[in-house]
């Protein structure tokens, strides 16, 4: 980490990684961690939208996983890019290179499936590049808790920010003064 840069997100530093929550996927995760996975992401891709954070979605071999779950589909802001991979890390899917950091935005929040591939690969590499990555870790999930505590535990050890979708919300908002708190603290609710 070079001098002055912060550990907080910024929203006007930010984009916001929507990895493979997609249906056939989802079938294979415990219930409560799914329930949570959605309702964290969603709760971002709404703070998203208002903050006008960009926002990348993938899906993994759509025809055979299925598409985005709906509770999540439905929180995508209008410009949202989606991009289908067969590659575990987003950083091989075609696109992805020419999305991320948009505007010079080099922290990136990452939510999806599953936290000790898909999520794990594509933190590494993105912090392989010089970006600050943070990890929604209540909006990441796998099928076994062990690996899910393993990815998380690893990623910490590599220098990635574990946080949580509410501390994210609230360092994007910075101020209770934000135009937007109101709306973001009601979602919270």
């Amino acid at each position: 980490m070079t001098a002055g840069t912060s550990l907080l997100c910024e929203s006007i530093r930010s984009q916001l990684i929507v990895i493979d929550i997609q249906q056939r996927l989802a079938t294979a995760m415990p219930d409560k961690a799914l329930q949570n996975v959605t309702r964290n992401t969603g709760l971002l891709l709404q703070a998203a939208g208002l903050l006008e954070v960009p926002v990348i979605r993938t899906e993994q071999y759509p025809k055979g996983l299925g598409d985005t779950l709906p509770e999540v589909a439905g929180h995508l802001p209008a410009a949202t890019v989606t991009l289908e991979k067969t590659c575990f890390s987003c950083m091989g899917a075609t696109g992805f290179n020419k999305a991320v950091n948009p505007e010079g935005r080099n922290q990136i929040i990452l939510a999806g499936m599953e936290s000790h591939v898909c999520v794990l690969q594509t933190a590494m590499q993105l912090q392989a590049q010089g970006n600050l990555v943070f990890i929604a870790a209540d909006a990441v999930c796998s099928r076994h808790k062990q690996n899910h505590k393993n990815a998380l535990k690893r990623m910490a050890q590599a220098g990635i920010v574990i946080s949580n979708t509410e501390s994210i919300l609230f360092e994007w908002l910075r101020d209770a003064n934000h135009v937007h708190f109101k709306t973001i603290s009601a979602l919270l609710r």
